[in-house]
């Protein structure tokens, strides 16, 4: 049985992130295409290799966090950095703020370097990797997972989380990945885990007994518990809103997580190196057992909340959450029953191994259908713009990251822990859609004019996808960047098909 060209641009459309010139010629089995994909794992080791840390970023702030020190009184620097603010103290002149600012503006322009760096590596691979469909997983998680560079404490973490917590567990046990995300520095200061201290705790009860010295006797405020983390690590990262479970299940998870942190500035302190990114605090880790979903996991400090996690994730109602979020993301808004409870099953099946769900995904007919398509995220729009004409960055990606930012899916920047909607209809509206011809104008712009002639160019990229009527606009284009315009803002393109 010969393979249809049909599945062939599906392989390249709707798995992986559009096509690169020449991709769909040398295709010839499709699903082993993408299976090969799943058994080499995830590119870009060589381009991503060269950017800093988490650890590194942590040592960063810390020098920051000294110079504010610096100008303040009082020693406040620890509880400005936990709570990421930097209140001034009534003794402040404008002289000395004056001066703050002059001296952090080094820390600034570096931050600002480094997150442009961390971008153009992340285009860069998009734009060129030979394994897409992981790229594509890869990019999936991280929105499933999603930190947003909005909130400071965590701005300079949520690409280095996707390199160092999602990328190397992306065709791994969903398990592994969910415990390094969850004690990955980004998710920890984006849910405020770092501020999270057990009421019973000895940090709880010292606090406690300061409060009552200043005659605040309210004990809802002594231990700080902070309930971000375990309710979202729920609700949105594995059993899902609708499991069965309860605001006390939510508070005895959250309780377990007392004590995940990071470094401090105590930590780097007299020359001090911190060997990880992230610290168990065993003295703000809430005691005693807990109870979480019918399950009791007893005390056993950061033990007992990787337990819980563990759990967690082997729960049929993740395997359910997930799959259908996977279904929803590569095959419809509204994927067939079938596929998403034969993907559940190969996730208990081979106790969360994601590259088990996603050979079933492959293997499975209902992915192939014709009626199977997404519309374009902004982010999926211009990732395979750039791949098509093979774009250059050159190291300045502010141009693409402006792109994003105006068809409004900025980069890391969701506007909660949900991250973007990977619903169609979301994306499909007048004025996005007049944002996309413009932003398809700008595109085009990029490409390089070679000999190449605009309609083999999107034969090339299209292949049977290439209706009559986008032909014909592009044979009577006024110029080539006309021609590469209209190919980019076609329907053919806008869609994963």
């Amino acid at each position: 049985m010969g393979v249809s060209g049909n599945d062939i641009t599906a392989a390249v459309n709707r798995f992986g992130l559009g096509a690169k010139p020449g991709e769909l010629a040398s295709i010839h089995d499709p699903r082993g295409w993408l299976n090969a994909q799943i058994q080499r794992g995830p590119d870009g080791g060589n381009l991503l290799a060269g950017l800093p840390s988490s650890l590194d970023y942590l040592r960063q702030v810390m020098e920051l966090q000294a110079t504010r020190r610096g100008f303040k009184q009082g020693g406040r620097g620890r509880r400005d950095f936990l709570l990421g603010t930097m209140a001034k103290t009534s003794q402040d002149t404008s002289a000395n703020a004056a001066a703050l600012k002059q001296a952090t503006k080094p820390y600034r322009e570096e931050a600002r370097r480094e997150l442009l760096a961390e971008a153009a590596a992340r285009f860069e691979v998009a734009t060129t990797t030979d394994t897409p469909f992981v790229e594509r997983l890869v990019h999936f998680w991280s929105n499933h997972f999603a930190v947003s560079v909005d909130k400071a404490p965590a701005r300079l973490f949520a690409a280095p989380m996707e390199r160092e917590a999602i990328r190397p567990h992306v065709t791994g046990r969903f398990a592994d990945m969910l415990l390094a995300v969850e004690t990955h520095p980004a998710m920890l200061l984006y849910l405020d885990n770092v501020r999270s201290v057990g009421p019973n705790s000895r940090l709880g009860q010292r606090i406690a007994m300061r409060l009552a010295r200043m005659g605040d006797m309210d004990e809802g405020k002594a231990g700080g518990l902070n309930e971000n983390l375990g309710r979202e690590a729920m609700e949105l990262h594995t059993v899902g809103v609708n499991a069965g479970y309860t605001q006390a299940d939510v508070t005895e998870f959250s309780r377990a997580l007392t004590g995940w942190s990071i470094p401090l500035p105590r930590d780097f302190a007299n020359g001090q190196q911190p060997q990880s990114a992230f610290v168990f605090r065993p003295n703000a880790h809430e005691p005693g057992a807990r109870r979480v979903m019918g399950r009791t996991f007893p005390a056993g400090g950061f033990e007992q909340g990787k337990a819980i996690l563990e759990f967690l994730a082997r729960q049929p109602a993740t395997a359910r959450h997930l799959s259908l979020q996977l279904a929803q993301h590569f095959v419809s808004d509204d994927p067939p029953r079938s596929l998403v409870d034969r993907m559940a099953k190969s996730y208990l099946e081979h106790d969360t191994d994601l590259a088990a769900v996603y050979r079933t995904l492959i293997a499975s007919p209902e992915a192939w259908e014709p009626g199977a398509r997404k519309f374009k995220t902004p982010q999926d729009f211009v990732i395979s713009s750039l791949r098509a004409a093979q774009i250059d960055l050159g190291g300045r990606p502010q141009p693409v990251l402006a792109l994003l930012g105006n068809l409004g899916e900025p980069m890391f920047d969701p506007r909660s822990p949900a991250g973007f909607t990977d619903n169609s209809a979301n994306w499909i509206d007048a004025d996005g859609l007049w944002k996309r011809v413009q932003a398809a104008e700008a595109l085009s712009a990029r490409v390089a004019q070679t000999n190449a002639q605009p309609l083999a160019f999107a034969q090339d990229i299209l292949g049977p996808l290439l209706d009559e009527d986008t032909a014909q606009a592009i044979r009577r284009a006024e110029s080539p960047r006309q021609a590469h315009a209209t190919l980019f803002a076609c329907p053919a393109f806008q869609w994963r098909t």
